[in-house]
């Protein structure tokens, strides 16, 4: 049984193997859960939409669901909320996973709505986090993200004493973070910021300006620890 489900789940992950010491009553319970998250997927076909796989927790709600489109094997946790209100809406690649509890939100407002978000290819997000795509938000294939993940790609202003801050407009620049990058939980990224390919960033970090690609970041606010390469390269040396 062990090996028909592994090839299984191959298909979404052909790097994957169940660890040897894996006990049966864990498997069983992980293919119960399993089967009931492809089932609610299917539902997805009242909605008019291809369920490509999907598997689904409890609670999945979506939101101007016209404007949500996703790959093959898109993973859900229980209670992640999508809401496409913008312009290009919610775009998901292959193979990608939304921890529960997560929030998906293009935009909240109805009089200035967002952009979009676009989540690459083999993405992992854990739980707890929040996308907000007012400005547009981009995450490049492969990355992997930790829990109470956040992003915030647009800014209040404030400079009018005078006036109350709420009543003073948003500017918006968007975020991107490239491919391969390695977000530790608890990292939150302002609007404004540009991360490059295969950057690592510590837990815990605010970033609130950009970084090159191979770029290790870390603290509060965020700024050049290493470069990722160099780093590799002395301990090869030092092997």
């Amino acid at each position: 049984m062990k090996s028909i489900i592994q090839g299984i789940i191959q298909l979404r992950n052909p790097n994957f193997q169940f660890d040897a010491n894996l006990n049966t009553a864990a498997l069983l319970q992980f293919i119960w859960q399993q089967t009931w998250s492809l089932i609610r997927g299917w539902k997805w076909l009242l909605r008019f939409k291809n369920p490509k796989m999907a598997l689904l927790g409890k609670r999945v709600r979506l939101f101007n669901a016209s404007k949500i489109h996703f790959g093959k094997f898109l993973k859900l946790g229980d209670a992640v909320y999508l809401s496409a209100l913008g312009m290009e809406g919610i775009q998901v690649g292959n193979n990608v996973g939304i921890g529960a509890y997560s929030r998906v939100v293009v935009s909240t407002s109805f009089n200035n709505i967002g952009s979009f978000i676009k989540i690459g290819n083999n993405v992992g997000i854990g739980e707890f986090a929040y996308l907000g795509g007012a400005g547009g938000l981009e995450i490049g294939d492969d990355c992997i993200v930790g829990q109470y993940f956040s992003c915030h790609s647009e800014n209040h202003n404030y400079a009018n004493s005078k006036l109350p801050i709420r009543q003073q407009g948003v500017t918006r620049q968007g975020i991107k973070i490239g491919a391969n990058c390695w977000i530790g939980s608890k990292v939150t990224v302002l609007d404004g910021v540009e991360i490059g390919e295969g950057c690592v960033i510590a837990a815990g970090s605010v970033v609130t300006k950009s970084f090159p690609a191979d770029t290790i970041i870390g603290g509060v606010p965020a700024r050049k620890l290493k470069n990722r390469i160099e780093t590799a390269i002395e301990n090869e040396v030092l092997v």
